[in-house]
């Protein structure tokens, strides 16, 4: 499954401040600790991106994709530090936060200036804001994430002043949150309706070539406002990054191993553990890697939409949950490669903090006994499932045939007890549609995750409202919200854990979604003609991470050639790749990181 983000970004915690200047008067921009120092620059990588978007405006089509596209075009107010998770200086070269922690005022770089040579002003910074908390944009998750930010002032052309209407942990990362776009060519479009042009950037990369559905091509700027700045140092070495689309992963998959494009991370357990073998894989002309290192783990499930009914009832969506053999799934198809999913922030359980929740096993009988109680009886003429002389029938929203072999098993439960299964099969564009407006019963939702979490955007009753938000199941609750409002002045990250581990208790006895499965881990292919630091892929970063740390790597591609054309071996790459084995962090950075958990 395509994953979706949860998290707009990795943030780092907001250690509260009397009206404190950031960043430190000593600080100084320095090659980041991941890049390598043997990095080159120059030539192309090619990736694999799923099916064709319904947008590449992150803002208004939350898909991981468009996040990665976009960022490589416009920037934020500040950046994150890839190890420590600090804040460090983006757009805006350094920043105050009042003494009474509701007002963020931020100084922009003199040197920032976009691709058409116009610098970044404060309008562009004002202009960005109202744009995404303007309530007739599709930015709900944006929305959602800003709400407490109420106002933006701007007393010359490089300050802005954000105001908060109270105090909150989040409110100077929900500054940083959103994309800051060029006034002068936006103000005369309409938002919801810039998908695939953009003419004039801020970022390292603008958009190139788009051959609808086939690919899109990111080029490297050679005028970009921080190329000589010492963060950039290794990183973003390409001068051309292609994304390759395909409608089903299978079909990418037989692509990927033709040299249709460089690397593929393996989500399908028959393709890993069956489909990696031959002349390419067993010669270490592809390398095969599994890469631990500490990205956030998700979760993924069968979104129920407490929108319409039955879904509201808990009950059914109990049921459903008991009608789903997420055991024999895994056994049969997956190669028991998961664990079975029983929580919404899984990674936030640990030997220190073991999960109470109980796994929900397949139980035919305690589901027909959940159903009888919610009002549902099988009619003895048809062997239905009724409520009100109306039959119980799912339609199952989905935009990756992959998915099918899973509902068919699914299927066979529901049949079991009398409930009608109907798949409605749409491409990404159209899912995305239907999903903005939440048109749906059920539909297959896998969601990314961040370092610190944060249950506010997805779980909190406001939210539910939000139109293209990310409580795509309605999620209501009001001890969840007490608890997230008891969150708001916890300024350490421990403390707000503590309390999402209760909330993630009662959002699992709700049963919003039939939670599915989760791995810990990247599972990489990619061709072995890439310099790489030792590390593969950074300290929080999934496969998308490629782009910042990899480099062609002329004797490397060379050495591929000759192996191929000679059918020789080549020196066999790590089969297992871990983080705190391969990377050495500098004292500073042990001393200042902060413990997530």
């Amino acid at each position: 499954m395509t994953r979706l983000s949860a998290s707009l970004l990795v943030l780092a915690a907001f250690v509260p401040a009397t009206a404190q200047q950031f960043p430190e008067a000593d600080w100084q921009a320095a090659p980041s600790p991941l890049a390598s120092e043997f990095a080159e620059p120059g030539g192309k990588i090619s990736l694999f991106a799923s099916q064709f978007p319904k947008s590449f405006n992150y803002q208004i089509d939350n898909n991981v994709f468009s996040r990665e596209i976009f960022r490589l075009m416009f920037e934020t107010l500040l950046d994150t530090d890839p190890i420590t998770l600090e804040n460090r200086p983006g757009l805006a070269e350094r920043w105050e936060i009042s003494e009474d922690k509701k007002s963020f005022t931020f100084h922009l770089d003199p040197r920032a200036k976009w691709s058409d040579g116009k610098p970044v002003t404060s309008e562009d910074v004002v202009w960005s804001f109202e744009a995404v908390k303007n309530p007739d944009h599709l930015t709900g998750a944006l929305q959602s994430y800003m709400q407490r930010l109420v106002k933006i002032e701007a007393p010359d052309e490089r300050t802005v002043t954000i105001h908060a209407d109270e105090v909150h942990w989040r409110s100077l990362l929900a500054c940083s949150a959103f994309r800051v776009l060029p006034k002068h060519w936006w103000k005369d479009q309409d938002f919801n309706k810039v998908n695939f042009e953009f003419p004039v950037v801020s970022g390292p990369y603008r958009l190139g070539q788009v051959s609808e559905p086939h690919f899109a091509r990111m080029e490297k700027r050679e005028d970009y406002w921080r190329a000589d700045d010492p963060s950039a140092e290794g990183l973003l070495n390409f001068d051309t990054v292609e994304y390759r689309f395909y409608p089903e992963q299978d079909v990418a998959f037989e692509s990927f191993k033709k040299g249709e494009f460089d690397s593929f991370a393996i989500y399908t357990s028959s393709q890993w553990v069956k489909e990696t073998t031959g002349e390419r894989f067993d010669k270490n002309w592809i390398v095969k890697q599994s890469i631990h290192n500490y990205d956030p783990v998700g979760f993924q499930g069968f979104a129920m939409n407490q929108r319409r009914e039955p879904y509201n009832d808990k009950r059914v969506r109990k049921a459903l949950a008991h009608l789903l053999d997420r055991k024999r799934m895994n056994q049969t198809i997956m190669f028991d490669q998961y664990a079975l999913t029983s929580s919404y922030w899984p990674d936030l359980w640990d030997e220190e903090h073991p999960n109470p929740n109980v796994e929900t096993e397949f139980d035919v009988e305690k589901a027909r006994a959940l159903l009888k109680e919610a009002g549902w009886t099988v009619n003895p003429a048809t062997g239905k499932l009724e409520k009100n002389n109306k039959p119980f029938v799912i339609t199952f929203l989905t935009r990756d045939p992959s998915t099918n072999k899973f509902l068919l098993i699914y299927e066979e439960a529901l049949k079991d007890v009398g409930i009608t299964l109907k798949i409605d099969q749409k491409d990404w564009a159209a899912w995305a549609n239907d999903m903005d407006e939440y048109n749906f019963d059920i539909t297959w939702a896998a969601w990314g995750a961040g370092t610190i979490k944060d249950a506010e955007g997805m779980w909190n009753s406001a939210s539910a409202d939000l139109k293209a938000g990310n409580n795509i199941t309605g999620f209501k609750n009001a001890e969840v919200d007490k608890l997230i409002e008891q969150t708001k002045e916890m300024f350490e990250v421990a403390d707000r854990h503590e309390v999402i581990r209760q909330i993630d208790q009662i959002i699992y006895e709700e049963t919003p979604y039939v939670l599915l499965w989760h791995i810990d881990y990247v599972r990489l292919l990619y061709w072995n003609k890439f310099g790489m630091p030792d590390h593969v892929l950074g300290k929080y970063s999934d496969e998308w991470a490629s782009v910042d740390y990899w480099w062609n790597d002329a004797f490397q591609a060379d050495d591929l050639k000759a192996a191929r054309a000679n059918g020789a071996e080549l020196p066999a790459p790590p089969r297992d790749v871990h983080f705190d084995e391969v990377f050495a962090p500098a004292a500073s950075d042990v001393a200042r990181a902060e413990p997530l958990r």
